[in-house]
């Protein structure tokens, strides 16, 4: 059974495992070691994840009969627009195939619909074969960006949207 709730604070602990157990097996062809290990830090440290859900961000925890399975991280009234920014999606790769993510993109896309937002915003990186997931979803590619994240690395990401 799988279900979907906010995460608070004290979760914050199964977050970080997810990201740590899903971020090596997602990147290992698209990124070195060395720049997984650097974005993990900063993006996933308890300060940082901290400081995302005191700013705006929302979490939400997807568990499979009880195990965690992976999480989203979204924003509403991104830029003070009607639009909704997906932060983050990860699912643990034991949990692949189990709609999980599927759950995951819905549940933001209610929560962004019931808000009154018009669109649903991410980035992915380029070489991420998930960009196909999300297409499947119905976003489309509307741009690319190179962000520069420090320690001499960027992220290359397309850019995506959802009409909602």
């Amino acid at each position: 059974m799988l279900t979907i709730a906010r995460a608070g604070e004290e979760q914050i602990p199964v977050i970080q495992q997810i990201a740590y157990d899903t971020w090596p097996d997602t990147f290992r062809d698209i990124l070195s070691p060395e720049q997984i290990r650097y974005m993990l830090h900063m993006m996933y440290h308890e300060n940082a994840l901290l400081q995302q859900m005191r700013s705006g961000h929302v979490f939400l925890l997807a568990e499979w009969s009880g195990m965690p399975g992976g999480f989203a991280a979204y924003e509403l009234n991104y830029h003070h627009q009607p639009v909704s920014k997906l932060h983050k999606i990860y699912v643990l790769p034991s949990m692949q195939g189990k709609q999980v993510g599927k759950a995951l993109l819905q549940e933001v896309s209610r929560i962004a619909g019931e808000a009154g937002m018009q669109q649903v915003w991410l980035n992915v990186n380029r070489e991420n074969k998930a960009t196909g997931f999300y297409e499947r979803f119905g976003f489309i590619k509307t741009g690319e960006e190179d962000i520069d994240i420090g320690n001499g690395y960027f992220m290359n990401d397309t850019i995506m949207q959802l009409t909602l």
